[in-house]
């Protein structure tokens, strides 16, 4: 039996609204339609995806696994449909993703002047769809900041680089040349902990109980508007806290921070000329920050 794609994009949107309702205004049609095309699903994998009661709407074990799965098929569909109307077309166009901080403008004009046929294009990307963009194939290639989910990726290493610590130019550590991790033990984290393993593990030994809870931050700019008033710190490559440098905000060495490792990434399935010659010119390339270098 074949999965109708259309009901797993149904599913998918009931799945992360977890309400019929919403996700029919999200999909833009009748909620009664919706409703229909998951009990069709449902019955073509002879599986029950929700427990729906008058209060909430709950995914089962089998609903959970699918949502797990039809991510990646969706987002493999997405790239194959670019993929085809791009060739439909014609078009030559090779698209590059980069992580903030990261400045590609030499490798890229390199590969564009040894494939003058292309036309080379550049995504900036952020920790949260740093990897998406090549599953659903708005990218050729993304320059990511591991760690990431490598799973049906080829990684190409390209250098590492310190991390330093974001904090407000009036705060207590402001203006010291290194600090240690455990100084900010006590200070709020505004990202993810498990992005920094060295204060999740302190912070949770010398605290009771867990960190508080982090706000949803899209990108580098948002993160530094909460920084530099106060609301929190941040833990950032050298490059970011170079490149996106404010009078408000005190950039400090950390001594015990692993450095953060910078990689060129692709979807392992892809057999291109095009992309292999990207990766050796980008291996090639001096990424690595210098001293007073925007990177």
């Amino acid at each position: 039996m074949d999965v109708d794609l259309r009901k797993l994009r149904y599913f998918v949107a009931v799945a992360e609204e977890l309400h019929f309702g919403r996700a029919a205004d999200r999909l833009h049609i009748a909620q009664p339609v919706l409703s229909r095309q998951i009990r069709a699903l449902e019955n073509e994998l002879r599986a029950q995806l929700f427990v729906r009661t008058k209060r909430a709407t709950e995914l089962t074990p089998a609903g959970r696994q699918l949502l797990d799965d039809a991510r990646p098929l969706l987002a493999a569909a997405d790239a194959t449909r670019r993929r085809v109307a791009q060739a439909a077309r014609g078009a030559k166009t090779f698209t590059i993703g980069f992580m903030p901080g990261l400045t590609v403008t030499s490798v890229v004009r390199r590969f564009a002047a040894a494939n003058p046929e292309l036309e080379v294009e550049v995504v900036r990307t952020t920790w949260d769809d740093q990897v998406e963009v090549l599953h659903d194939g708005r990218v050729d290639v993304s320059i990511v900041r591991l760690p990431i989910d490598q799973a049906g990726l080829v990684l190409r290493p390209l250098f590492e680089e310190p991390r330093v610590a974001m904090v407000p130019a009036d705060h207590r550590l402001a203006g010291k040349p290194s600090i240690d991790i455990t100084d900010l033990a006590d200070e709020h984290l505004l990202q993810d902990p498990d992005a920094v393993p060295e204060w999740r593990d302190i912070a949770l030994e010398l605290r009771s109980g867990h960190p508080r809870a982090v706000p949803v931050l899209h990108s580098v700019e948002e993160k530094l508007e909460h920084v530099a008033a106060g609301n929190g710190i941040s833990i950032v490559p050298q490059s970011v806290a170079d490149f996106y440098h404010r009078p408000d905000v005190s950039t400090l060495p950390v001594n015990d921070l692993a450095p953060n490792k910078v990689a060129l990434a692709w979807i392992a399935t892809r057999r291109s000329r095009l992309i292999h010659s990207f990766a050796d010119l980008a291996t090639a390339a001096d990424w690595a920050p210098r001293p007073g270098r925007r990177a």
